[in-house]
């Protein structure tokens, strides 16, 4: 399926401890091309239309090329809206993408299907790292680095960067069937929604508190032994923590967890605020603490009773 596998012995022999972190982005898929020229998208992922007018983007072009575009509503301008139409909702079906191209050469290097990336570079935001699709590379920079740290390890690790999360777990999902992990650790992100506007019982997480270890989500209730055990260690090793609950939304533990009857499987959360925009933020403290932590554990894990 795509699905990036490494393996790093243990020196126990026994436990096989599967790590996922997704390498896919939320995007686009190109569905129609008009005789102008101009782009008409699929998605892939969970947008919110309002965060997508006036947004640029990179084509995939079956021809090899990278198209640069912009993406905007089928719609008048402001200055000719009546009331009614101004308070119309926007939808991903209202947008299309103009790559400036005439259409002949729009549809000599464009095919139906090529995929489209939102385009926003990396930034410092005072102390806080912001960029597009932290979800899920800050996580998969977690997993290398926590298994870059590692010293001694009892357990086999088999870190997956994985494929198709977004859209369903599904690289996750065959993953585990294939490889038959004893335990699972998906890392991901988490909402951070600290900010204006939204009350502090719906904040999940906040940036700068820690690394988040997961109860529950719209995918699993993480494994209680597991949960107990990551608590165990961060209060252990004064790393810094808070514990999250996500009512909606998916990770990877979601698929691994049902496979062969059941396997213990938890997720490591790296709070993050703007989640599915091109602002995705995260706290540089979050982020050591979540490598902190599942160091921490892989170098554990082979006591787990669960």
């Amino acid at each position: 399926m795509g699905n990036l596998i490494c393996t790093r012995k243990g020196s126990g022999g026994g436990k096989r401890l599967m790590l996922a972190a997704h390498m896919d982005e939320i995007g686009f898929v190109v569905r129609h091309i008009s005789d102008k020229g101009f782009l008409k998208i699929h998605a892939l992922g969970g947008f919110d239309p309002r965060m997508l007018c006036a947004q640029r983007v990179v084509v995939h072009a079956s021809s090899g090329d990278r198209l640069a575009g912009t993406m905007m509503p089928g719609t008048k301008p402001k200055h000719m809206l009546t009331a009614a139409e101004q308070g119309k909702a926007l939808e991903v079906a209202d947008l299309f993408i103009d790559l400036g191209l005439p259409a002949e050469a729009v549809k000599e290097k464009v095919r139906i299907g090529d995929m489209v990336a939102l385009k926003r570079e990396f930034q410092m935001t005072g102390d806080l790292f912001t960029a597009k699709s932290m979800d899920d590379r800050v996580a998969v920079f977690v997993m290398i680095e926590a298994v870059k740290a590692l010293k001694d390890h009892e357990v086999d690790v088999l870190a997956v960067a994985t494929v198709q999360e977004e859209i369903g777990l599904r690289g996750a999902t065959a993953a585990g069937s294939g490889l038959k992990p004893d335990l699972c650790v998906a890392i991901d992100i988490t909402l951070a929604n600290d900010i204006p506007g939204i009350p502090e019982d719906l904040h999940v997480t906040q940036l700068g508190q820690g690394t988040a270890i997961k109860i529950l989500d719209g995918s699993l209730i993480c494994h209680p032994g597991m949960v107990r055990h990551m608590r165990r260690l961060a209060e252990e090793k004064h790393i810094p923590h808070q514990m999250e609950l996500l009512p909606m939304g998916g990770t990877d533990a979601g698929g691994v967890q049902r496979q062969h009857g059941g396997i213990p499987s938890f997720t490591l959360s790296i709070p993050t605020r703007y989640v599915h925009t091109v602002n995705e933020t995260v706290h540089p403290g979050d982020v050591q603490a979540s490598i902190d932590l599942l160091r921490a554990y892989i170098e554990d894990a082979h006591r787990a009773d669960y």
